[in-house]
């Protein structure tokens, strides 16, 4: 985790504050000490998760983003007006905010700023807290490092090179190859997709880690270590199981 944004993050978390944490990377929005949304540039947001799934239409995003944005009330609104129920409006809002604190917590951000009393226009749906929240960014990030121990896979340009001997590649996978032109960037093809950002490193470390993808900038290990086991275990903490059921939704869904 960044040695600035962290301890930032959980001092605010013990003062109930609120508003903005700033960083390179993205923003956390904290209202009483708890994470009530996230953006990154290198993630979708919820306008995209939303559209891309066909749950709503753009217009659909875009009226209630005029009805309820100078409000700061978009996703309770949705929910008010029958446009998405409670639990698929916490489901995306939580798919966003997980995806774009990966980037925010990132170990290599920089400068990071409070602005106090500043409030995102989509407003509180599915509050996080910040421990849980770094919790599951580490999760994400070990989980990326025993797939293929590289992380600038994460940010560069990726292109499918051609093998005699190909092995076999999910559907999920197989729209990621068709993205991958020498040009993309892994956030690019996330946003494409209409997918969260996580999901598509998960895939392009693992089509990497099999010889289906390159990129500019090597050199790479000849081979990964091994997928450790405790990777696909599901833990019995309350957060671990909300956010499996949260990835399969959206998978069934996306």
């Amino acid at each position: 985790m960044s040695a600035t944004t962290t301890p930032m993050l959980r001092r605010l978390a013990a003062e109930e504050a609120t508003g903005a944490l700033l960083c390179d990377t993205g923003t956390l929005y904290l209202h009483g000490g708890r994470v009530v949304h996230a953006e990154s540039p290198a993630a979708p947001g919820v306008d995209v998760l939303l559209t891309a799934c066909g749950r709503l239409t753009p217009d659909d995003w875009r009226r209630a983003v005029d009805r309820a944005g100078a409000a700061r009330r978009v996703g309770p609104f949705l929910v008010e007006t029958g446009q998405l129920t409670l639990g698929e409006a916490e489901l995306i809002h939580l798919a966003a905010i997980y995806d774009a604190a990966y980037f925010v917590l990132d170990p290599a951000d920089g400068p990071t700023r409070f602005r106090r009393g500043a409030a995102h226009w989509f407003g509180t749906v599915r509050p996080v807290d910040a421990g849980s929240l770094e919790r599951e960014t580490r999760r994400r990030r070990d989980l990326l490092d025993a797939l293929w121990p590289v992380p600038q896979t994460d940010t560069a340009p990726v292109v499918r090179r051609t093998l005699p001997q190909a092995p076999p590649v999910t559907r999920r996978q197989r729209a990621v190859l068709d993205l991958a032109d020498g040009v993309r960037t892994p956030a690019a093809i996330a946003r494409l997709l209409g997918r969260p950002a996580f999901h598509t490193l998960v895939d392009v470390r693992r089509l990497t880690a099999a010889g289906h993808l390159d990129t500019p900038r090597g050199p790479y290990p000849t081979a990964p270590p091994p997928f450790p086991a405790w990777a696909g275990a599901v833990a019995g903490d309350p957060d671990t199981a909300l956010l499996r059921r949260l990835r399969d939704a959206l998978e069934t869904r996306l």
